[in-house]
Order: structure tokens, then sequence, then C-alpha cells
């Protein structure tokens, strides 16, 4: 029986303290929050973990410079501090990087003005991070020779941080660290109804891949479902202070612009800031800020023009950037705060609203709702969510901390001592690949101990299964047993970012593809792909197979 069959074995007319409806970042906090302390927590999400906002953002863990502007100086310093922590709590995952904000004809604010904001900045994350380096028009050519400074006032490197794996990767750790201190979690799992009865929620639950019915009964509801939260919220005729607008925000993956690891800001014809981050060997463009009614966004032909036509003005490119270059696109939108009110949302003006949170507990239905929010801030929305439930009577036990953060530095040392004593890096010599050893640590921690002497008994698992995604067969084995892979777009772009840094057509076309299906699904593998892909010819088992 697999890891997602028994948990839902478990959810059916469970008993739980706790039910969190929404598996994204805010959800998947609160549960590794609330589970660390003791508390008995279901976690059910309609889609996959991470499979709507929470896999759409820019990959970066900053303090939020452009509030600055607004004067909202508090939550700056609140999101500074919390990027700070997950700098120390996360050192494989959360690395600091340059940002290279490039002052063209398009910039709102002179030069000597972004330098008092960055230093200010600077400042208020308490000095963590590099210093910021003004920088003449002829510097910003000198180390980014791709920058077109036609026209270029100057420039300002400050530093912040970015995931160096993808972001719902990230979320899927607090999922599994919440799973593995109790927590009962499904993905595919959508509520279909809940009332109180006897002071507690009995939940009625739909297996979405079945249609199997599942029911539950919860002293408490957590509602993170996001974007949806509102519409959550009025099927429990739970009347709330805040509610949530959406802004749709585009990224487009191209091919790697620069070597150098750093994120270059630009600010677009509106004058809102947009940027090119690394993601490995490719490059990231994004970000736009567009009001939508509708959470349900897709990556238009006018968003793709747009932010293809302010890079190419920004950039010296032997070839302009053109629609055959985007490998991948992501679309999703932002659940932002706004305090309801009589007049129509319509006349609050969005682009100044910051990514804050907001948390609400309903004291006479027991529920806590949680309102937008951002990675950065994920470990005070824990933290707060797990405050907001003792105050609803559900006893805790004291925060440890051990909810977050990467093992000790004495079980990395035993890690890499292994790795070393393996010669494991050396197992994979291609030009710029990352080493296996640390790409394992960052991505499995103490997991990763058990991947070692798989590999030990069988080298063949050290090697790529998916042509040169860097991601190998020990890896797929895993991911197969412990992280509840439904659909293949799981493993593909959440679990992994293949599908981010890879064209569709070649993953399709790959050798390792069937071999992929068939240690994910078994027998299932064909039809799998198939409503991945749609028909598709089956490639010939690999030699590993026979």
């Amino acid at each position: 029986m697999s890891l997602r069959d028994t948990n839902l074995d478990k959810l059916d007319k469970g008993d739980f303290d706790v039910l969190i409806v929404g598996g994204g970042i805010n959800g998947a906090v609160s549960a590794a929050a609330l589970s660390a302390r003791g508390v008995s927590v279901a976690l059910i999400d309609r889609g996959d973990f991470a499979g709507f906002t929470s896999q759409q953002s820019s990959n970066l863990v900053w303090g939020g410079i452009k509030y600055l502007e607004n004067y909202e100086i508090p939550l700056v310093r609140k999101l500074c501090m919390s990027r700070n922590r997950l700098m120390r709590s996360y050192p494989a995952n959360v690395k600091e990087i340059g940002f290279l904000g490039v002052m063209g004809e398009t910039s709102p604010f002179p030069p000597w003005l972004v330098g008092v904001g960055a230093f200010a900045y600077w400042g208020i994350g308490n000095f963590k991070t590099n210093a910021p380096r003004p920088m003449s028009p002829e510097t910003v050519e000198q180390i980014e020779p791709v920058v077109n400074t036609v026209g270029t006032k100057g420039g300002i490197e400050y530093a912040d941080a970015y995931l160096k794996d993808n972001d719902a990767r990230f979320v899927f750790g607090f999922i599994r660290s919440a799973m593995d201190v109790g927590a009962i979690a499904a993905n595919y799992v959508e509520l279909t109804s809940a009332e109180r009865i006897h002071g507690k929620w009995r939940a009625n639950l739909r297996d979405v891949e079945s249609g199997a019915e599942i029911s539950l009964h919860a002293k408490v509801i957590v509602n993170a479902a996001g974007p949806f939260l509102d519409g959550l919220n009025d099927s429990w005729s739970l009347r709330t202070r805040h509610q949530i607008v959406y802004s749709k925000g585009v990224h487009l993956v191209v091919d790697q612009l620069t070597p150098n690891e750093r994120v270059l800001a630009f600010w677009d014809d509106s004058q809102r800031l947009f940027y090119v981050i690394p993601m490995g060997n490719r490059s990231v463009i994004g970000t736009t800020d567009t009001r939508v009614e509708d959470p349900h966004t897709s990556v238009t032909d006018e968003d793709r023009d747009f932010l293809l036509g302010q890079i190419n003005d920004r950039l010296d490119l032997m070839t302009p950037l053109s629609n055959e270059d985007v490998i991948a696109e992501r679309s999703g939108v932002r659940p932002l705060v706004v305090r309801r009110q009589s007049r129509s949302v319509k006349d609050v003006d969005w682009t100044a609203l910051s990514r804050k949170h907001e948390i609400e507990v309903d004291h006479a239905k027991q529920v806590v709702s949680i309102f937008g929010g951002k990675l950065t801030d994920c470990l005070n929305v824990g933290e707060e969510v797990a405050s907001a439930v003792q105050m609803l009577g559900i006893h805790l036990l004291p925060d440890q901390r051990r909810w977050y953060g990467e093992p000790g530095g004495e079980s990395r040392r035993a890690f890499f001592r292994q790795t070393r004593g393996m010669r494991m890096d050396e197992l994979n010599d291609r030009v710029g690949s990352e080493p296996l050893s640390e790409r394992l640590w960052r991505r499995y921690g103490r997991r990763a101990f058990d991947m070692l002497d798989d590999i030990r008994e069988d080298p063949s698992m050290a090697e790529d299964v998916l042509d040169s995604s860097d991601y190998l067969r020990v890896e797929l084995h895993n991911t197969a047993s412990t992280e509840m892979v439904v659909k293949l777009d799981d493993f593909l772009r959440r679990r992994s970012k293949i599908s981010l840094i890879t064209r569709d057509e070649d993953i399709r076309s790959s050798k390792g593809l069937q071999e992929v299906a068939d240690i994910l699904f078994g027998s299932a593998a064909n039809s799998k792909l198939e409503e991945h892909f749609g028909a598709l010819p089956i490639t010939p088992i690999s030699k590993h197979q026979e």
C-alpha cells in the first residue's frame, strides 16, 4: 500500500485536533509547527501540495526593499528578520545572493536615493548580508556586460536571498517534516462540506483520484486555502475583517543570460521592478503585476510580449529573445490582503499592497483563517497559527523550534565524510553540474544517508534517470515511496524542477522517461504518461530495468 493510500485510511473516520485545508506554504508550515508541538493534525489539498500559488513564486527570500517606498518599515523589518532566520536555518537551501539594481531611464528614483534606500534596508536587516555597493554605469557594464547601459544613471548592488531549489520543493519539506512527527497529509483530497456538530467539525472529503468518500472530525479548522480562502469561509457563513484580492504575476524561463549568480533588477516602462533571476543554467524573467478577478490564470501573448520586450530593451544580447527562446512559463496570483469594506475592492490601490499576512480567529466556529503571506514570512505564519490554535483551547507542548531547519552541523559533517569516502562527486563529472553530495544533502537532509546506502549497494543508483535533469535514480525511488506523487506533473514540476528547466518536447523524447514512470507508478505508468502528454510512443526498456 502506498503512503498516500495509508494516509487516506488514517484520515477516514479519524478524530483530529486540527484539520488544515490547503497544502501551500501557509498550510505546510502550520502543519509542521502544530505537529511538532503534539497536536494531532490532518492536512488536505484538493490538488497537489504547493500545486497552486506556492509553485509560482519568484523563488526569492527577501525582506521587501520595495515596501520602503510606502514607508512600511515595520513590515520590512519583520520580513528581513524572517529572511535572516531562514538563511541561518537552511544554509544549503536559502542562499544569500546579490541584487544588481540598474537605474535606467525608467527608474523613478535618482541613484542617490536608491543608494540611501539600499543602505537603510541593510541596516533594517541588522547588517546580516553583504553591504550595498553603489556603481557607476561603467562599473555596471564591467561586471555585467550583458546589461545595456545606454542611458543608465548608475547601479547599486545589495544583498537578499533566494531558494537554490524550487519553491514547491521547499514547501514539501514542511509537509514531510509534519508527517515525520505524526501529521496525516494527503494530496488530491477535496473538502466537499463541513458542519459543526456537538462542538466539533464533521468534514466530508472526497478522494479526487478514486472518487471515494471520506469523513473525519476535528476540533479546529485552519483555512489555508490561499486564493480560495474567502469562498471557503463564505460556505461556513463566516464573516471576517479581511478579504483577498488577486494580482497576477508571470515569469518566463530562458537559457542562462549571464553566468554570474546574481539577480538583475530593472524598472519596466510602468516603473515597476522586474528581475532576471538565476535558476541553475537557466534565467527566470519576471514578474508582472496585473489585477485579475479570477485566481486561475495563464500566460497570455500580451504577458509574454511585454516581458520579452522589456528585457530586450535592457540587455545587450547578440540576438533579441523571442517566443522560441522560452523554455517554460509560470503564471500565478498573489493573494493580497485588504480590509473588508462596504465599497468595492476595485477601488483599492492594489499596486501599493504589500505581501503582508493577517491571521483571524473565529472563536465561535473554531476556525483560523490565514490571509495573504509569502514564502519569506513562512516561519512567522507557522508560529502565529500555533498561537491561534492554542487560543482555541488546543493543548500545545512548548515550542522547541525543531519543526523547521536543516539537520545540525554534526549530521552534515558525517554525511560529507561518507560521500568523500565513496568518492561520490566523481560519479557525476558533467561540466557545470553541481556536486552530487551537495545536491542530495540540500534536498533530503538526513534521508540522504539511506540513499548513500542504496548507492553503495548499487552504483547505478547514482545515475541520472532523465538525461541531464540532475535527478538520480536513487532520488526517484525515494520519491516514489515517500513523496506521494500522484501525477507525473507532481514529480516534474513540484518535487523537482525538471519541467521548469527542460522543454516539454525534450522531456517527452527522453530515453529515461519510461523508467521514470515505471518507478513512480508501476503498472499505471503508461496511463500516467498519456494523462500528462497525450498519446506517447513507448520507449524501449532501459538496461537497468532488464
